[in-house]
């Protein structure tokens, strides 16, 4: 059994830089995560990244090299491919590895459990050959391969940035199909102040698209009636744009509309969460430490709300300051004093996400996708569904388990939940609040008798209290 003053779970930009800033203050620090290394989703396999795929990634996913060297401290210990599937007070946290169950205690725990893609349901959306956006660039970042006659659909710098890369692969997209508006824009001047603040992002998303116009992959802007076509795989992807009718013959269908923090592992401790109107979603509740309500209890990075990997990273080391303090191994006014330059750079970090939530908001179509279109892809449950649950009074998705099992898949509602939720209130004239989401409950991931029977003695004693 490990003890250590501080586990964090994940291993992207928020957990390493906490771990470096706790191991500097003195604490023993124990990182799980389920990586085969370290780099979470946008710095996947970057040490292992060769110097073409890094050019072709770009600077941005190299940079992340100088994180995961941090890792290299005799007061960290890494603990790659370890799935965590419970977590009890005390703080004592379960989790597999190698087939075999473990627990580890600790003073204190950092959630750095990221984001996921948010789905994106659309007719055809279920069809081999679909996929996010996102899973197109792990198989860029951890293979090589770059998916050929693709489509990108949806909206978010994302589409740029996997576009872009694409181009650089040499296997460039058919089309962007974009469903930001004009009014989507318009909307969004008034937040051109802190776009301004946040200039280096506007200037590397000009980039993208200046490089995009150089390789003539053509854009269609505020589409609708998206729908993807196909018997056994995709064929094609059909909208409208400008009022016409299109289609585009292709092989794969990319599909991207924003992140969306996980927030599984929080829900599965009670963390109280809140909706976020702004980036339509649900994040948990914590102050500016990242301290919840549980106070052993930190998150920090986009899992607790959405700012990008430099403000991931940011934020870890401010939460580790906190720790540190909270663990007398540091006095308040120095933890402040070492908070300070660093919050300054969160503040500049963050400056442009109100522009960018503003101008590329999630498709409304696929937020509330129309009755034959699935929503539980485990589960195999439609829109359709889930407004007669409501209308059998229905109220909330833990109800929809008892109705139809939606949420009830190997995911446990980490994919359908938001959709679940949002249709629900739509159908009962709620607040996403007044829904609520899944309840989850332990195994947070999927464990075997296996695993656990693999437990030590002292280990399995402890979980059986």
């Amino acid at each position: 059994m490990h003890e250590v003053d501080l586990i964090i779970i994940g291993a992207g930009p928020a957990g390493m830089s906490a771990a470096w800033r706790a191991a500097e203050c003195g604490l023993s620090v124990l990182i799980l995560d389920e990586q085969p290394a370290a780099g979470g989703q946008i710095y996947r396999d970057v040490d292992r990244a060769s110097a073409q795929r890094g050019d072709i990634l770009g600077k941005d996913f190299t940079d992340g090299q100088t994180l995961t060297r941090r890792l290299d401290h005799v007061n960290i210990t890494h603990l790659n491919g370890a799935v965590v599937w419970q977590i009890e007070d005390g703080p004592r946290v379960s989790y597999t590895q190698a087939g075999q169950g473990g627990v580890a205690c600790a003073k204190r725990i950092l959630l750095a459990t990221g984001a996921l893609e948010r789905p994106m349901p659309l007719p055809g959306w279920t069809l081999p050959g679909v996929m996010t956006a996102g899973a197109a660039q792990i198989l860029l970042k951890q293979s090589g391969i770059a998916c050929e006659r693709a489509v990108l659909v949806g909206s978010g710098p994302l589409l740029y940035l996997i576009a872009a890369q694409m181009v650089r692969a040499g296997v460039p997209p058919l089309a962007l199909v974009e469903t930001q508006t004009r009014q989507d824009f318009i909307g969004s001047v008034r937040h051109l102040g802190g776009a301004l603040r946040g200039w280096r992002y506007l200037l590397k998303g000009a980039g993208m698209l200046w490089h995009l116009r150089r390789a003539r992959v053509p854009r269609y802007l505020g589409v609708s009636e998206i729908a993807i076509e196909g018997e056994k795989a995709a064929q094609a992807v059909t909208f409208t744009s400008g009022g016409r009718s299109q289609r585009i013959a292709c092989e794969t269908v990319l599909l991207h509309h924003g992140v969306v923090p996980n927030t599984q592992t929080a829900r599965s401790i009670d963390i109280p969460h809140h909706w976020d109107e702004r980036q339509s979603c649900f994040v948990p509740q914590c102050d500016d430490w990242g301290r919840t309500m549980k106070s052993a209890v930190y998150i920090a990075g986009d899992g607790a709300g959405i700012g990008g990997a430099k403000a991931a990273a940011l934020a870890g080391e401010i939460a580790a300051l906190d720790i540190a303090c909270d663990l007398d191994h540091l006095t308040s006014p120095d933890r402040d004093a070492a908070a300070r330059p660093l919050r300054a750079r969160l503040a500049k970090e963050r400056a442009a996400r109100p522009f960018i939530d503003s101008v590329y908001p999630p498709h409304a179509a696929a937020l509330a996708p129309q009755d034959p279109t699935i929503v539980c892809r485990c589960e195999e449950v439609t829109a359709g569904d889930i407004r007669r649950m409501a209308g059998l009074g229905c109220l909330g998705p833990n109800q929809t388990k008892v109705f139809g099992r939606a949420g009830m898949g190997p995911c446990q509602g980490r994919y359908c939940g938001l959709t679940v939720t949002r249709l629900l209130a739509e159908a009962n004239g709620l607040s996403p609040d007044q829904t609520g989401h899944y309840r989850i409950r332990p195994p947070i991931k999927p464990v075997t008798i296996g695993e656990i029977a693999a437990m030590t003695p002292q280990e399995t004693s402890e979980q059986s209290k």
